[in-house]
């Protein structure tokens, strides 16, 4: 008996783990279109297993001495994907920026920093934010991270907020 516990127990872990997997191949819609030349990018792809990553994220945010306002919203995201490109190029992110706008995401920012440029786009029904994208570009290399859940326009707003306090903390403190 305690044998089959053991087994299922370590099934489960198993299965678990397999979702946080690093992949090569792209893990984001337009980019995984067979017939699209994407001219020697490598793609790095990464899908984070929620049930796994929020404790440790409250926790460290808890250490850090954030407010509970900004743990309560870590709680409404339900699936985190990032991916990597190096060797990307600029007909690349146009193309992505037409899949986007085809697929109903917004831009809600940009913000050009130096030589990157971030981009916050996102997919909404009504007042409810179900998808965040946030693209990365720097030179030729590219990164995207894919945020579901269920938003206000308030809770990015609060994201970002709370993004920008900490850069100009960073750059107070230098």
């Amino acid at each position: 008996m305690k044998k089959i516990h053991f087994l299922s127990a370590f099934l489960i872990i198993f299965l678990s783990l397999q979702s946080c997997i690093v992949s090569k191949k792209p893990s984001i819609g337009f980019f995984d279109n067979p017939y699209y030349d994407y001219k020697g990018a490598q793609f790095t792809s990464v899908n984070v297993p929620i049930f796994l990553a929020k404790p440790f994220v409250k926790k460290a945010l808890r250490d850090d001495g954030e407010s509970e306002e900004l743990i309560n919203l870590i709680k409404k995201i339900s699936d985190v994907k990032v991916m990597t490109i190096e060797n990307g190029n600029k007909e690349m992110i146009a193309g992505f920026a037409k899949y986007l706008t085809k697929n109903n995401f917004e831009e809600w920012m940009t913000v050009k920093k130096e030589t990157e440029t971030i981009n916050f786009q996102a997919k909404q029904k009504g007042d409810v934010i179900r998808n965040l994208l946030i693209t990365v570009a720097s030179g030729n290399e590219l990164v995207f991270v894919d945020v579901s859940g269920k938003f206000t326009p308030d809770d990015i707003s609060r994201i970002i907020n709370y993004s920008e306090k900490k850069d100009v903390g960073k750059v107070i403190s230098k």
